[in-house]
């Protein structure tokens, strides 16, 4: 077996590991910071009136989302926000899924989870 020089291996903290975690920040800022706006019209509002737990709950999704997206930047807590924002898309697939009875709006937030897990596995591993 050829063994893998380690300057070929390693990924934490590199260039493509800084842009995965940006893009990984720019998207979850983006959405978090969208349900904070209170005006009716808007889809998270909406939204957040279907699902029936109020509106404290998009105010307590928007931070947990901003939180893990602040998460993933610190290089010390990268796997602690991966698994928040994990969590918060396991969430958003099963509300979708099974509260509103949207199986096709579940993809969305799947394929989030999707690729968190992916991200998380491939930097574990190396």
């Amino acid at each position: 077996m050829i063994e893998t020089p380690p300057s070929e291996r390693k990924f934490a903290n590199s260039g493509r590991d800084w842009a995965l975690r940006g893009f990984i920040f720019l998207v979850f800022l983006f959405f978090g910071s969208a349900k904070f706006k209170s005006d009716a019209n808007t889809p998270w509002v909406v939204l957040y009136n279907q699902i029936g737990f109020g509106q404290w709950f998009r105010y307590v999704t928007a931070v947990i989302e901003l939180v893990g997206a602040f998460l993933v930047l610190i290089p010390q807590t990268v796997m602690a926000g991966v698994l928040l924002l994990g969590c918060t898309m396991t969430g958003a697939m099963f509300v979708n899924a099974v509260v509103l009875h949207r199986f096709v709006d579940a993809f969305f937030p799947f394929s989030i989870l999707c690729g968190l897990i992916a991200f998380g596995a491939h930097r574990r591993r190396v």
